[in-house]
């Protein structure tokens, strides 16, 4: 069994917001506040995106905001996510309507502490 690894939640949210708000600024048609909370469920760590009025991203618009905001991520912690073979991709899931972006599963358990 791998050992975890552990992380502060303050320091990971932290990362989350700053790579949110990167990805806002790559991506005009994404809107909002960063988040001040972190999703675990959907089995995949995320946030719901904010699209501006009238900015009705593709798919793959989404996946590359998605992407911005993983890589931002496993810029701030590659312990955590870093990619078999390089490039860590989001993961984008809609479930009743309601799309959440983030990160995949990783396949090393990690505790986040506060």
């Amino acid at each position: 069994m791998a050992t975890a690894s552990r992380i502060s939640l303050a320091k990971f949210t932290a990362s989350v917001q700053a790579a949110v708000k990167s990805a806002i600024a790559k991506n005009p048609k994404f809107q909002g506040e960063v988040p001040d909370a972190i999703s675990v469920c959907y089995l995949i760590r995320g946030i719901p995106p904010v699209v501006r009025a009238g900015g009705d991203p593709t798919v793959a618009e989404v996946q590359a905001f998605a992407d911005d905001v993983a890589g931002g991520l496993a810029q701030a912690h590659p312990e955590l996510l870093a990619a078999a073979g390089g490039t860590v991709r989001g993961a984008v899931i809609s479930v009743g309507g309601h799309i959440i972006i983030g990160i995949p599963p990783v396949t090393e358990t990690f505790e986040l502490e506060q």
